[in-house]
């Protein structure tokens, strides 16, 4: 397989490890072998910021259709170097777009991969594709929001829909700064078994996650907040709207009928960037990739299947 560095030379690139970035650590995994004659490898940004690629393994199930599939946790969670006494100054969007290109040339892919974002990987993935790279052959935005205040928006309004008293619980503790207490989480898990995991008991995957993200919340703390849907961090006044006109890559939006991430907060994705496709999955939330998996996996693997030609690409792939 090339190298970013141009056409001919070579890189070994084992199936997992870490690689240096700015003196840290970014551990990642990559499931099959990259092949300079097929499909193009498919990076997955995890959500938060600050969770980490558990609960996204699923994924890994693409390699069975020729993909080399790349998970990484981002910075400050996961294998990854944690950085808990670094202040939210130092946790920027730019921090981790700079993260993304260091892995792309790291593991030698940066000159054809596909991305796959999703919730706030999504966002990241859109400001990476935003750039114009030269490599990206295709772009999957999953159960993001285009604007984080919409987002906000679009969660007072399903929180106002819960259970009566439950938004008053977490309105209270959000005012009295008592986001930790057992009352507030017992109460937030009321707004995720609806709109973040309807599964129940919720997957060993995404647990895997959420106990990582809750054991170091230092990344989630600085840029997005206690919640899913009190968004306190210095993430709360972004959007990518005024990005995607500029991406030109063939792009696949995903969201679930009951999620989070509502028409409202999606619908930026499938009309602003050119050509995009735009599926809902009828039985998910956040992650139908665990709620409907056989569909997920259906739709997407059609999607890249309609990415070539890559070399080597024949009708019959």
């Amino acid at each position: 397989m090339t190298d970013g560095g141009g056409a001919g030379r070579t890189t070994r690139v084992r199936p997992r490890g870490t690689l240096d970035f700015r003196g840290f650590r970014t551990w990642y995994r990559m499931t099959g072998r990259p092949d300079p004659d097929g499909p193009p490898p498919v990076v997955v940004l995890h959500g938060g910021p600050g969770s980490t690629h558990d609960y996204l393994r699923v994924l890994a199930e693409l390699s069975g259709h020729g993909h080399p599939v790349v998970h990484y946790d981002q910075l400050g969670n996961g294998g990854s170097t944690h950085l808990p006494d670094r202040g939210p100054e130092f946790w920027t969007v730019q921090l981790f777009l700079d993260e993304l290109d260091n892995l792309l040339r790291g593991l030698g892919i940066a000159d054809r991969y596909v991305l796959f974002g999703h919730s706030w990987g999504g966002l990241l993935a859109v400001a990476h594709a935003a750039g114009r790279p030269a490599g990206l052959r295709g772009l999957v935005v999953a159960n993001s929001p285009a604007s984080y205040p919409t987002w906000l928006r679009e969660a007072a309004r399903l929180r106002a829909e819960l259970p009566p008293g439950v938004d008053d619980t977490l309105r209270r503790h959000e005012a009295d700064g008592t986001t930790g207490s057992d009352a507030y989480q017992e109460a937030m898990r009321v707004f995720y078994a609806r709109h973040v995991c309807r599964l129940d008991p919720w997957p060993r995957d995404y647990l895997a996650s959420f106990m990582e993200m809750s054991d170091d919340p230092t990344v989630y703390y600085a840029m997005n907040g206690p919640s899913e849907f009190h968004v306190i961090g210095s993430l709360r006044d972004w959007s990518v709207e005024e990005l995607l006109p500029a991406v030109d890559t063939p792009t696949l939006v995903l969201s679930g009928r009951h999620d989070e991430a509502t028409p409202e907060c999606v619908r930026p994705f499938a009309e602003l960037i050119p050509g995009a496709r735009w599926e809902v999955f009828e039985d998910s939330s956040h992650l139908p990739h665990l709620e409907e998996p056989d569909r997920f996996l259906q739709v997407l693997a059609g999607f890249l299947g309609e990415l070539g030609p890559w070399p080597g690409h024949s009708s019959g792939q």
